[in-house]
């Protein structure tokens, strides 16, 4: 009987039949989809080979206004042909920059130097790329060709400019797409087959070892208790028998080192977790072994697939990674240190500071290296920004004291005689005396709205905001005429927000002082405010010289000035734009500014209404 029973099991190996239907069907879609590929690649080189036809026929006619620098005709030129093949022509000079286009303004078209295609041409050969056109909104065919000089040479010397090509890929696509549809109901069908004809054969394999998931799951969850039957062990063949003997042996004797380890794991994994320093383990390899939440968020690391990748591979820093090479390479057990610059988006930097050592294999051997990052860059910028200010603020205050030093030196050394001269002397150094008072109140100002701000004691009220701009149009109006600019203000009686009357004022002044500084005789200053469901927004308009690009994103900064001559010499502390910023900071808002050289500046406050409890009313 026993004999009997074990005459009616199978081997294993005689049920993986179904696995074999598995590996045709991965067969059958990795053929399918080469195939499409290569259908794919087909038409774009037929396709390509008809723009390299079609850019043989117009390349004499456009050599030859290229060279005669004919820039209108060849236009026009590349309009009509373009119109006539439905094809897009651009011809592009040797800095780049795009000469003629036959669907767009070549005026309004960005440096085309680092197109694929075009850089391709330049080295002489006949470029081609397929690329998303942002211009027309849908994929395009590019082909390029290089328009060679009097030489006809196509090394770099011999190339004046490009030639290029281009068609959409929308009847390609479509084509492709209906194709793929046809493969893929194919697939389908016959996967829908193969479901049916090997369903009865899987589930006669998958009862017994759905009986070994259960308990498996069990074991997975800490509860060795439980035994796999031993009927699942006679219902299926000689491997699953000897399979349920050993998990139940495996049960019994993992009980107690499983709730050890996994207690232990715990307690780990949640001290790692919980920790506030970004921290790496990587093997001799450099391969990440482990990274804890904080290094994700710091490093910007993609987790968890990174476990396993190379450190380099997930963190792109070559001075971390000659790091963690160094910390590898040591004997002893020596901690080292070093700041790590990592480059954000935007151009943004974050500065980390480096602990590294060797990491040991309870035997003592060397199993990798372990880094725990501080991030130190507000530390580093507050440094920058003490001492920027500390070397800023002396150079300003040196200036009127040396001033103020040399002109009453010159009194006492006998000027005091001459009425004339030491009225003259006198009122200098008064000026002086003057700045170096205005100095001192902006920063006392300044340092008095950074201990509101932080304590939270502003002072806000419902206020219309014609009243505050109107104020200080006042306050500025003698200082405007004297200048002969118009100041002008477009402020709705209904426009309100929740604000301090005196320091809005205050700041728009400061907007309005600066605009007329940079504005010449005639213009106009407009102060302007209009309101949303979100934020009140008030702004501050001149259509003076203009602030260059570069100087904007340090124009609040104390002392900073972007033309520093032009500064001085038309007054000013150099802390107005700075105490504009700290007023609207108070408020819970932010400032921006908008500039244009010659076309003048608009200065923005944006006063949100939802700034929370932090302000009192």
């Amino acid at each position: 009987m026993r004999y009997a029973m074990k005459a009616k099991r199978k081997s294993l190996l005689w049920q993986i039949y179904p696995a074999m239907l598995a590996v045709l069907l991965l067969s059958l879609a990795a053929v399918t989809w080469y195939g499409t590929r290569v259908m794919k690649d087909f038409y774009l080189d037929r396709q390509a080979d008809d723009l390299k036809a079609r850019v043989r026929l117009i390349e004499n006619r456009v050599k030859s206004l290229f060279r005669n620098q004919e820039v209108g005709a060849l236009n026009l030129y590349c309009r009509k042909v373009g119109d006539a093949s439905q094809t897009r022509i651009t011809v592009i000079a040797r800095n780049g920059t795009v000469l003629a286009d036959s669907m767009e303004d070549p005026g309004r078209m960005e440096n085309h130097g680092d197109r694929t295609e075009v850089v391709q041409a330049f080295r002489g050969e006949i470029g081609r790329a397929v690329r998303f056109s942002h211009t027309l909104g849908r994929n395009m065919l590019y082909v390029a060709v290089p328009l060679l000089n009097e030489t006809e040479q196509k090394d770099s010397g011999g190339i004046d400019g490009v030639l290029r090509m281009s068609l959409p890929l929308t009847d390609i696509e479509k084509e492709l797409g209906r194709i793929y549809r046809q493969f893929t109901y194919a697939c389908l069908a016959i996967a829908l087959l193969a479901a049916v004809v090997t369903l009865s054969l899987s589930r006669r394999i998958t009862r017994p070892l759905e009986r070994i998931r259960d308990a498996a799951l069990s074991f997975a969850h800490g509860d060795f208790t439980r035994k796999i039957p031993a009927y699942v062990a006679n219902s299926g063949s000689v491997e699953v028998e000897e399979l349920v003997t050993t998990l139940n042996q495996m049960a019994a004797e993992l009980d107690e080192r499983i709730s050890t380890v996994s207690r232990q794991h715990n307690e780990l994994q949640a001290v790692f977790a919980s920790m506030v320093e970004a921290v790496i383990a990587v093997d001799l390899e450099e391969r990440i072994l482990s990274l804890n939440p904080a290094a994700v968020s710091l490093l910007g690391i993609a987790y968890p697939r990174s476990g396993g990748r190379k450190l380099l591979e997930a963190i792109r820093n070559q001075k971390l990674s000659r790091f963690v090479k160094s910390i590898l390479q040591e004997v002893g057990s020596e901690v080292a240190e070093s700041e790590i610059i990592i480059r954000e988006e935007m151009g943004r930097e974050r500065i980390l500071h480096a602990r590294g050592t060797v990491l040991r294999t309870p035997e003592g051997g060397n199993r990798g290296a372990l880094v725990v990052f501080d991030d130190i860059t507000q530390l580093r910028k507050l440094e920058n920004i003490r001492r920027d200010f500390v070397a800023n603020v002396s150079h300003e205050l040196k200036t009127p004291v040396t001033t103020i030093k040399g002109f009453v030196e010159t009194l006492l050394d006998g000027a005091l005689k001459d009425e004339q001269q030491a009225r003259e002397f006198l009122g200098i150094v008064l000026r002086n005396v003057d700045r170096l008072s205005a100095i001192i109140e902006d920063l006392l100002m300044l340092s008095r709205l950074e201990q509101e701000d932080e304590k939270g004691e502003l002072e806000l009220k419902r206020t219309a905001l014609s009243t505050p701009l109107a104020a200080a149009i006042d306050v500025c109006r003698l200082k405007a005429e004297e200048k002969g600019i118009v100041l002008k203000l477009d402020c709705p009686d209904d426009v309100a927000a929740e604000v301090n009357a005196p320091l809005l004022e205050q700041a728009v002044v400061n907007l309005i002082i600066n605009a007329i500084k940079y504005s010449e005789s005639g213009r106009e200053v407009i102060v302007s405010a209009r309101s949303n469901e979100a934020e009140a927004v008030v702004a501050v308009q001149d259509f003076g010289i203009g602030i260059a690009q570069e100087h904007l994103p340090r124009l609040f900064e104390r002392f900073y000035r972007s033309d520093k001559a032009r500064s001085r010499k038309l007054g000013g502390t150099g802390l107005g734009l700075a105490i504009v910023k700290h007023i609207v900071q108070a408020h819970g808002g932010r400032v921006e500014v908008d500039s244009m050289p010659g076309r003048g500046t608009v200065f923005t406050i944006r006063l949100r209404y939802d700034r929370g409890p932090t302000r009192k009313a």
